[in-house]
């Protein structure tokens, strides 16, 4: 039986109508990601090291006995029609699970860009069940709730409990979260969506690969010598996601070619790019400069962090 945990909350005027709950689904950045090879069942093992960033999608959950999606925000049209998105597959996969589970409907406020490389999807999904793991009772380290994360796609188990943490496999293998500095950051897409099948299809071996990450080194990094340590890494779908979309390149351009830029990325499989900046002023500066030359892009100062 799942493991239970405290009741959920009613409304401040007694009566037993449950209130509504609020999760935020944060940003998943790759600050690296190496790619190991090809599988025999068409996946890739790769080595990801993922934070989070300080702002994403937000996702509420009104209990009921109907289970039902609704969106709003931004880049809510990208997210296409309900029956596709992960949220609804999360909690189909959780209730698959546990008979009798409460679901309800959810209302999706969507800010991160879809097929991105932020894993916005992915973190929809992931605060769907800790959602539902709230409205049922259910303890965060459930193992139901990580049968259905890994059930519903390869990056939600790792957009369960957002904290920084290596990935491997095809991203079921995680370990323990680990403190890191926080990285003051400019996300930036610039308006292409890239399906990640189709940037894996596209990826050929490198010459040499990157050495792999020592955890427990990093974690104990200073900003300057963790900026050094994460340039000696790579993403190794750059190559193949800029073959497919050559706008990849120019938001890398962008990024490099502003002040205090001290590191410049692809997240995920793209199209979405990271810049790394020396403070929060140029990360902010930044990310204003861009949207005034880029209007068409989508750009966003942050901070990459773990969270409680």
């Amino acid at each position: 039986m799942p493991k239970r945990r405290e009741r959920p909350a009613t409304a401040g005027d007694g009566s037993s109508l449950p209130v509504p709950f609020v999760e935020d689904a944060p940003a998943k950045v790759n600050l690296t990601l190496r790619v190991l090879g090809r599988r025999s069942d068409g996946y890739h093992d790769i080595e990801s090291l993922v934070v989070f960033a300080d702002f994403g999608d937000r996702l509420t959950l009104a209990p009921g006995n109907v289970l039902a999606l609704t969106l709003a925000g931004p880049c809510a049209v990208q997210a296409g029609h309900n029956a596709d998105n992960l949220v609804l597959k999360a909690a189909q996969a959780l209730r698959a699970r546990i008979p009798g589970l409460v679901s309800g409907t959810f209302h999706l406020d969507k800010y991160l860009p879809v097929a991105a490389g932020v894993g916005g999807g992915s973190a929809d999904a992931a605060a769907a069940l800790r959602l539902l793991a709230r409205a049922n009772d259910l303890a965060r380290d459930d193992p139901h709730l990580y049968d259905a994360a890994r059930a519903t796609g390869a990056d939600v188990p790792v957009c369960l409990d957002p904290r920084p943490r290596l990935m491997r496999g095809i991203g079921e293998q995680l370990s323990q979260p680990f403190a890191l500095l926080p990285l003051p950051a400019v996300l930036v897409n610039p308006g292409t969506a890239l399906a990640t099948k189709s940037v894996f299809a596209g990826w050929t071996p490198a010459g040499k690969a990157a050495a792999p990450l020592d955890v427990a080194a990093l974690a104990n990094l200073d900003a300057e010598r963790l900026l050094r340590a994460l340039a000696m890494q790579s993403n190794d779908l750059e190559a193949a996601a800029i073959k497919l979309a050559p706008a990849v390149a120019d938001a890398l351009a962008a990024l490099r070619a502003l002040a205090g830029c001290r590191l410049a990325r692809m997240s995920g499989s793209g199209a979405t790019c990271f810049g790394i900046f020396d403070s929060t002023a140029r990360a902010q500066s930044a990310a204003a400069a861009l949207s005034g030359k880029y209007p068409q892009w989508w750009a966003r100062a942050c901070v990459l962090d773990g969270r409680d």
